[in-house]
C-alpha cells in the first residue's frame, strides 16, 4: 500500500530507491509489526481483561497452572495478526500473488482459531469447537488456498519436492501435490497449536522458523544466490521475506507481553494462523522438509500427542505422563521456565541445522 505509493515517487526523488531493496523493506515490516503490537498491547490486554475474555485453564493439566494462569486473557493472536497485517500491507508488494496466498491462509486460519477461542470463552471450558469440525475446516481452507495458488502461479517448480543434502533428488508430485500441501499446512497449524501450552513456548520457535524462511525466501527469489546455493530459483519469491519479517516483528512484540509470567495468551487465534502460514511458506519456497527440520520442536510436540493417543487406545497405557510432551516434563518436576528455555535451545539448534542444509548439497 505505502510501498506502491512510494514507487510512484521514485522517479522524482532518487533517495527513495532504497525502498526497492527487499532487505530494507523486510526490516521496515519487522519494525512496523513489532511497534504496532507494543503500542496497542497494554490497552488491548486491559480491554480483554475487563470484558472477561479469559483463557479456560485445562483442568487435567499441571495443578500449578490452575493457580498461576487463571484469569489470564486469551485471543492475543488478534494482536499478532494486527501487527502482521500492518507490516505486510504497508511494505509488501500487493501485486505479488504469493503474498495474497499467504494473507488468505493466515486470515482464514486466524478466523477459525478465533471461533474456537470464542467457543471456549462462551462455554468456559478448554474444549472449544469439535476436533472433527476443526480438521474439516482446516482442510477446506488449505484446499481452497492451494487451488488458488495453482491457478495463479506460473511456477513450474511448484509441484516438485526437493530433498536437503541431495541437489539432484527431485520428485514431481503431480496431482499428489494438493493433498501433500494440505497435509503440510494443516499439520503445521495443529503442531504450533499443540506447542502453545506454556508462556512463550511457541512464540520463540515461531520467530526462529520465520527468521530461517525470511532468509530462504530471499535467496530463493534471487537468481545469483539460488544458483550459488544450488536451490530452485522462483521469481517473485523474495517478497515472501517481508511476510516472514512481519511474523518476526509481530511475535517479538507479542513476546514482550507473553514472556513468563504471561499477561496474555495467543490462543488458537494466533497459533492456528501462525502455524498454517509457516506451512504455506514452506510449500511455496519448496523447502517443506527444511520446514520439518527448523520446526522440529513443533513436530516433536505433535508426534508426542499422536503416540500418546495411539498407545492408550491400543494398549491402555500412556507413554508420557501427559501430552503434549512439554507437560510430561512439568509432571516430572521441571519448572515451567526450565521447560520453556530448554525447548528454545532445541529450537535454536534445529534452526541452525535447517539453514545448514542450504549449503550441504
Amino acid at each position: 500500500m505505502l510501498y506502491s505509493f512510494i514507487l510512484e515517487l521514485i522517479d522524482q526523488y532518487s533517495f527513495l530507491n532504497v525502498f526497492k531493496y527487499l532487505t530494507f523493506r523486510t526490516g521496515l515490516a519487522m519494525f512496523t509489526s513489532m511497534l504496532v503490537v507494543l503500542l496497542i498491547g497494554n490497552p488491548f490486554i486491559r480491554y480483554f481483561s475487563s470484558r472477561k475474555i479469559l483463557d479456560p485453564i485445562r483442568e487435567d493439566g499441571p495443578t500449578d497452572h490452575i493457580v498461576k494462569k487463571i484469569g489470564t486473557p486469551t485471543m492475543g493472536g488478534v494482536l499478532i495478526l494486527l501487527g502482521l497485517f500492518s507490516g505486510i500491507l504497508l511494505w509488501g508488494d500487493l501485486s505479488n500473488y504469493y503474498i495474497w496466498f499467504l494473507l488468505f491462509i493466515v486470515s482464514a486460519f486466524g478466523l477459525l482459531g478465533a471461533f474456537d477461542d470464542y467457543q471456549k470463552i462462551r462455554y468456559k471450558n478448554s474444549s472449544g469447537i469439535s476436533f472433527k469440525f476443526k480438521i474439516i475446516s482446516q482442510i477446506l481452507i488449505a484446499v481452497i488456498g492451494i487451488l488458488m495458488l495453482s491457478h495463479f502461479s506460473q511456477n513450474e517448480e511448484l509441484k516438485n519436492l526437493y530433498f536437503p543434502f541431495f541437489k539432484n533428488l527431485i520428485i514431481n508430485l503431480g496431482w499428489f501435490f494438493i493433498p501433500f500441501s494440505v497435509f503440510i499446512i494443516v499439520g503445521s497449524s495443529n503442531a504450533v497449536n499443540l506447542t502453545d501450552g506454556l508462556d512463550g513456548l511457541a512464540t520463540v520457535p515461531v520467530i526462529l522458523v520465520a527468521s530461517c524462511f525470511a532468509f530462504i525466501s530471499y535467496v530463493t527469489g534471487n537468481i545469483v544466490f539460488s544458483e550459488y546455493l544450488q536451490i530452485p530459483y522462483i521469481q517473485g519469491m523474495g517478497e515472501v521475506s517481508i511476510f516472514c519479517g512481519s511474523i518476526i516483528g509481530a511475535c517479538l512484540g507479542f513476546l514482550w507481553f507473553n514472556a513468563p509470567p504471561a499477561k496474555i495468551f495467543m490462543g488458537d487465534t494466533g497459533s492456528l494462523a501462525l502455524g498454517g502460514s509457516l506451512g504455506a511458506v514452506g510449500i511455496i519456497t519448496k523447502h517443506e522438509i527444511v520446514l520439518a527440520i527448523t520446526g522440529g520442536l513443533f513436530v516433536l510436540e505433535a508426534v508426542s500427542v499422536i503416540v500418546q493417543v495411539l498407545s492408550f487406545k491400543l494398549t491402555g497405557k500412556r507413554v508420557f505422563r501427559m501430552a503434549p510432551i512439554h507437560h510430561h516434563f512439568e509432571k516430572k518436576g521441571w519448572a515451567e521456565s526450565t521447560v520453556v528455555i530448554r525447548f528454545w535451545i532445541i529450537s535454536i539448534i534445529l534452526a541452525m541445522i535447517g539453514l545448514a542444509t542450504l549449503k550441504l548439497r
